[in-house]
């Protein structure tokens, strides 16, 4: 809501609306990846949950850096 309310603060525009669509795909992106988490740490049995695989890990980091990098573009 915030990424919204400051793409299109003072109107709509093209870049404006592009980063907003930007930063709701990263946000939906890093929930799908928490979702998938959760669901693994709730369906591990006395051993314990498996490890974070490499690669939904590094997917986990991108998402929150480019968020990141997102909010600072529409700051600025």
């Amino acid at each position: 809501m915030l990424a919204a309310k400051t793409a299109l603060h003072g109107g709509r525009s093209p870049a404006g609306v592009l980063a907003c669509a930007v930063c709701c795909a990263l946000w939906m992106g890093f929930l799908a990846i928490a979702h998938r988490r959760i669901r693994v740490l709730a369906a591990s049995g006395p051993e314990g949950p498996p490890a974070l695989t490499p690669r939904h890990a590094t997917a986990a980091t991108l998402c929150t850096v480019a968020l990141a990098v997102c909010a600072v573009a529409l700051v600025f």
